[in-house]
């Protein structure tokens, strides 16, 4: 499947349903986050990832809420594939923010989590 595809978000979101891990540091975090990737082969891609109250869901679109993260489709490739750290991106301006800088860091053991998802769902992903 093919990053950002529909078919991606759909892949990420099956993961997110039914992660353990990720369940588990939903209880205790209460967020929203949107990702904004523009330029992609499929124009810009808007997906999200809310937690509230122990539940935990990934779909399309935007959400409003709490966090709200925008880069190009060339630095969310990189980012990815490890080529680019996220942090480096985010100082350097690659990586746009809006929103509550609390949440993102009271957030980090449930994003934490979601590494194992963003894992598993890559090694079925091209990037091409």
């Amino acid at each position: 499947m093919r990053y950002l595809s529909d078919e991606w978000i759909n892949a990420v979101a099956t993961e997110v349903a039914t992660d353990s891990a990720l369940t588990s540091a939903a209880t205790s975090h209460t967020v929203s986050v949107t990702q904004v990737v523009t330029d992609t082969p499929f124009g810009e891609v808007a997906y999200h990832l809310v937690s509230r109250g122990g539940v935990v869901s990934f779909g399309k679109g935007e959400v409003p809420g709490d966090i709200t993260f925008s880069q190009s489709y060339a630095t969310a490739v990189d980012i990815v594939m490890g080529r680019l750290n996220a942090a480096e991106a985010f100082i350097n301006g690659n990586v746009r923010f809006k929103g509550d800088h609390e949440k993102v860091i009271a957030a980090q053991p449930l994003f934490a989590a979601l590494d194992g998802v963003f894992t598993r769902v890559r090694a079925r992903t091209t990037f091409d």
